[in-house]
C-alpha cells in the first residue's frame, strides 16, 4: 500500500515527533519534529530533514555542521502519531557535540552527565 503522509496524526501545528535511532547500535540519538513536507523530502532524498519550530522552516540535519543523518528506515507507531527514524549518523547528533541528545541521567534524584562532548 502506498504511503500517504496525510494518514499520520499530527498535532495542532501540523507536526509529529520523530525519534532518531542509530541503525547499527540501537542508541537513541535525538528527538525532533517533522511535518508532511519534511517527511516527504526525507523519503525522496534519504537525508533526514526536520521542521524547525524556532525558525519555522525545514531543517536538513547536518546542513551546517556536516553531522548528517542518512535514513535507513522510517517506522510509524501503532497510533500513527510518532515516527522512528533508523539512521546512519555522521558525527554527533546533538548540537552540544555529543553523540546523543540524551546525555543526562537521573540517578538517585541527581542529574548525572553520562556522555561527554565529542572531541574533534
Amino acid at each position: 500500500m502506498p504511503f500517504d503522509p496525510e494518514s499520520l496524526t499530527y498535532d495542532a501545528n501540523g507536526l509529529i515527533p520523530a525519534i532518531a535511532q542509530d541503525f547499527h547500535t540501537g542508541e537513541v540519538l535525538m528527538m525532533a519534529w517533522m511535518n508532511a513536507q519534511s517527511i516527504m523530502k526525507t523519503l525522496e532524498d534519504g537525508h533526514v530533514t526536520y521542521w524547525s519550530r524556532s525558525r519555522k522552516a525545514l531543517w536538513a540535519k547536518g546542513e551546517t555542521s556536516g553531522h548528517l543523518q542518512h535514513l535507513r528506515e522510517m517506522r510509524i507507531d501503532c497510533d500513527r502519531d510518532c515516527l522512528l527514524l533508523l539512521v546512519d549518523q555522521k558525527g554527533p547528533a546533538c548540537h552540544t557535540n555529543r553523540r546523543s541528545c540524551f546525555y543526562t541521567a537521573l540517578r538517585d534524584g541527581d542529574e548525572v552527565e553520562i556522555l561527554r562532548p565529542v572531541e574533534d
